[in-house]
């Protein structure tokens, strides 16, 4: 693409992206699967605005996977990712064994030569590590034990790539059809190792990588240092892609995966006072590049050849599908994943992934899989990324609100000897000011948690927290609901909140229920279930903040405390009145428009209505400190 033509490409793909994403988080798909329904559209099989340079814009894409690794290596420190070697090893190397079993030897029993099948196997093993980590970043399951699980599956199926390049060629030489010639090293292959011995790749691999962390560990600081001191944000910028680039460039001359490199470069930086720095300049082109890669896989599924044969193909898609996830809920039981991240940890992997199509590329090349058998495995691949984000949706709305809380308990619940007048559901950084504060001042409540890791925390600090689910009547009876005058829900989870508020309602009507809400969604929600008592978690210290700000402005400390007392009082009566319209979107936003207006008006009027001479004998210096939570003596 040259000139006008790579403006147009330029704006086809951003004007896809900007139209289909928006739609698609609208409606609850998630921007994956906008991205994916945009390349359909603008693909081949769609409007036909774009065509075979998408390959191009796929190998360039492909870029954005390679900072997301290193974004994420930046995330984890060396001891975390040492702690993971268990799961990342044990996990992720019995998945890319047994699946590669399983589907070879069906690639077997359909009457595929055993090194086209073993080729086939191996490729389809794989996941899609922008498709899978992206989705559970944006919908913050990465840190669950199915998206900790799910990534080390990730990285070690990266790892696994190495092994998979150097096997292939093996089988192409156990036919007799090893290519010749540039085909044969493909991109994979490079000058730097091709024609060493064993020994001598093992040697050039070592060596880049400890290349990799002595830079990272030594001379990046001093380099990084020098340039933040010319205070030029584009300078900066420039270092961090020349580093990561620099990197993907070394691993793909030694043969290995970029992914791979720059996540261990990544993992080296963690510790790196620029980290944030680096994080902060490299995100836009990787949410960009990414972006890109996903419409580029939309676009190139080849939906002329799934007309040609839709039952093969179809059928096809399924069974990877299915033994995937078969596979992967038989290991998640093996290592003792409770059914909710288990069925997670399933969904998120049971698809071929974007390394699939570099390998069956390389083993049609090196002629181990027949071109028409490599298009019809691209296709069926390109399917299941695509209809991945709909399998998470289906796991996230239908399977777990039905039987994720079922099995959330991966233990016994403990048994409960208080019987207290307040029990508080969820003592993480929202419950534990709450017990605290109750607790200094002599209220004594019972605490339950459903984070056993979280508990055995709080019981070394001295804190005694008990492990169990509030869902459960049982187990609300058991710390005795029954007699208790308070209920606090603290709990970081709208639809378990949600949940115990009616089980509480309808079994013991006799408890007051205090809720917290993220934000008004959530707080019309507890409103309409009967909640008398919501607390928005963002609304105190938003007002707190508020009024440091007008006494910074020249207000006097009792004007910027009655003016947000009268603020809270208007805006949690506008969360009662709005939540009854606001499925009336029409009748909801007129409304709302009003009640800004007055809430606005009515301060102003507040304000120039107060006797200040009067008012002011209190706001001495000492009572100021006093009123302000943050000052300290």
């Amino acid at each position: 693409m040259h000139g006008e033509e790579f403006f147009f490409q330029a704006f086809v793909y951003l004007g896809a992206a900007v139209v289909a994403v928006p739609l698609a988080k609208r409606l609850g798909l998630g921007s994956v699967l906008g991205y994916l329904i945009a390349g359909i559209a603008i693909g081949p099989f769609g409007l036909s605005l774009v065509g075979t340079e998408g390959q191009d814009v796929m190998h360039f894409a492909e870029f954005g996977v390679v900072l997301m690794l290193f974004l994420i290596g930046l995330e984890l420190q060396p001891a975390l990712l040492w702690r993971l070697r268990g799961p990342i090893l044990g996990l992720g190397g019995l998945q890319v064994t047994i699946t590669t079993a399983a589907l070879a030897g069906l690639g077997i029993a359909f009457g595929l030569p055993w090194q086209m099948a073993l080729a086939c196997g191996m490729t389809l093993a794989l996941s899609s590590t922008a498709i899978v980590l992206q989705t559970l970043n944006e919908k913050g399951l990465l840190r669950t034990d199915g998206g900790q699980g799910s990534f080390a599956v990730l990285l070690f199926q990266d790892i696994a790539m190495i092994p998979m390049l150097a096997v292939l060629p093996l089988l192409a030489t156990a036919t007799g059809q090893l290519a010749h010639g540039p085909a044969a090293g493909g991109s994979h292959g490079s000058n730097w190792v091709v024609g060493l011995p064993a020994w001598g790749k093992t040697l050039v691999v070592l060596g880049a990588v400890v290349v990799i962390v002595l830079v990272g560990r030594f001379l990046t600081r001093p380099v990084f240092r020098f340039i933040a001191r010319s205070r030029l944000r584009e300078t900066f910028t420039a270092a961090a892609l020349l580093l990561v680039i620099g990197i993907a460039l070394l691993m793909t001359r030694v043969g290995l995966s970029p992914a791979l490199g720059t996540f261990l470069a990544g993992v080296v930086l963690a510790n790196s006072e620029y980290r944030h720095e680096l994080e902060t300049d490299i995100e836009p082109f990787k949410g960009l590049l990414l972006g890109l890669f996903f419409i580029a896989v939309g676009a190139s599924i080849d939906f002329n050849l799934i007309a040609s044969n839709p039952s093969q193909v179809l059928g096809l898609v399924a069974l990877l599908i299915l033994v995937k996830f078969v596979v992967l809920l038989v290991l998640g039981r093996v290592f003792k994943m409770a059914l909710d991240q288990n069925l997670l940890f399933a969904f998120a992997l049971a698809q071929g992934g974007e390394f699939a199509f570099v390998l069956f590329s390389f083993a049609s090349q090196n002629g181990i899989i027949d071109s028409g058998v490599t298009d019809t495995l691209v296709a069926v691949v390109a399917l299941s990324m695509a209809l991945t984000p709909l399998a998470m949706l289906f796991n996230t709305k239908v399977l777990q609100p039905r039987i994720g809380a079922r099995e959330r308990q991966t233990r016994k619940a403990d048994t409960v000897d208080q019987d207290n007048p307040v029990i508080i559901a969820g003592f993480g950084r929202f419950g534990h000011i709450v017990g605290r504060l109750l607790l200094a001042n002599g209220i004594e409540a019972t605490v339950l948690d459903v984070d056993s890791d979280h508990v055995e925390l709080l019981r070394r600090i001295g804190l005694k927290v008990f492990y169990g689910d509030a869902s459960r009547p049982d187990l609300l009876m058991a710390a005795g609901a029954a007699r208790a005058r308070l209920l606090v829900l603290a709990i970081d989870d709208p639809e378990r909140t949600l949940s115990i508020v009616h089980s509480a309602k309808k079994h013991f009507p006799n408890l007051t229920i205090l809720a917290r809400a993220h934000g008004r969604s959530q707080a019309y929600e507890l409103v309409d279930a009967g909640v008398d008592h919501v607390y928005r978690e963002t609304l105190d210290s938003s007002l707190r903040l508020g009024i440091d700000a007008m006494r910074l402005m020249g207000f006097r400390s009792h004007q910027a405390l009655r003016a947000a007392r009268k603020f809270r009082r208007l805006d949690e009566d506008s969360v009662r009145e709005l939540g009854s319209m606001r499925h009336d979107r029409r009748a909801y936003l007129n409304r709302a428009r009003e009640m800004i207006r007055d809430l606005e008006s009515t301060l102003r009027a507040d304000l120039a209505a107060v006797d200040h001479e009067r008012d002011s004998a209190w706001d001495t210096d000492s009572m100021r400190r006093e009123s302000d939570g943050n000052v300290v003596e």
